[in-house]
């Protein structure tokens, strides 16, 4: 049945290639042979993120600027992953120690979500990170200015009541990682 929903790529032209943004057009074909053109694709790298929780039951969290919002928010750590990680458990490990300094007992995966899959290309892969241990000190791209959160589950749940986290796929990561601890609380 799902088969017969998919369409059929029929030609593709890349309108912009840069290191993380790709566009392309598509012109596909629907099984009714209704063709769909132009059908535009943003292709972005894959992203993993996690809620990541120190030794002593810490939420770490980062706050940066976000440009294209003009705001700073507060989310999970999280990044791109890199054609070096071996896998995407790799990646959120990696990325955990860059932006935190904090290496990890357990990273548990949590599965998939995408941003928007009717333009973007890629996924965010969710993990849990636990038994957190600060081992060095941050070690940032060069664009990135991260201030680290440690907060309490309490104060965790008191940012998401307040709706004080906006990234959309940080939030989603989080249902499920709370969910994963039994740490949900739905009122």
């Amino acid at each position: 049945m799902d088969e017969n929903l998919k369409w059929k790529t029929l030609s593709s032209q890349y309108l912009f290639k840069d290191t993380w943004l790709t566009a392309r057009k598509d012109r596909c074909e629907r099984n009714d042979g209704k063709i769909v053109d132009p059908y535009y694709v943003f292709e972005f790298p894959e992203w993993v993120t996690a809620l990541a929780i120190t030794e002593d039951e810490k939420i770490i969290l980062v706050k940066q600027y976000r440009h294209a919002l003009g705001e700073v928010g507060i989310e999970l750590p999280g990044g791109c992953v890199d054609a070096a990680d071996a896998n995407f458990e790799d990646a959120i490990r990696r990325e955990l120690l860059e932006e935190t300094g904090y290496a990890f007992e357990s990273v548990h995966s949590l599965g998939r979500t995408s941003a928007n899959p009717s333009t973007n290309s890629n996924l965010m892969h969710m993990f849990v990170a636990t038994g957190g241990k600060k081992i060095q000190d941050q070690n940032l791209d060069e664009n990135e200015e991260i201030e680290i959160l440690e907060v309490s589950f309490e104060e965790f749940f008191q940012l998401l009541a307040e709706k004080r986290m906006v990234q959309s796929m940080h939030i989603t990561t989080s249902f499920y990682a709370l969910s994963y601890l039994n740490r949900l609380q739905l009122k």
